[in-house]
């Protein structure tokens, strides 16, 4: 890797440091309550696979 392919990749990374921002309350409550939803659904869907096969069988 040579120095013009690290340069090129540090100007890349600096430019979507700029155009990112940090999310304001709405929007971070949203991502919170989707991710709590997801994580819930998984956890449910595993809980009920693992009761099942306890079910099926023991």
């Amino acid at each position: 890797m040579n120095f013009s392919n690290i340069k090129s990749y540090i100007n890349h990374c600096w430019r979507v440091l700029q155009i990112t921002k940090k999310p304001d309350k709405i929007e971070y409550k949203t991502v919170v309550k989707a991710s709590g939803l997801g994580i819930a659904a998984i956890g449910t869907l595993g809980f009920l696979l693992h009761l099942l096969n306890q079910i099926l069988f023991s």
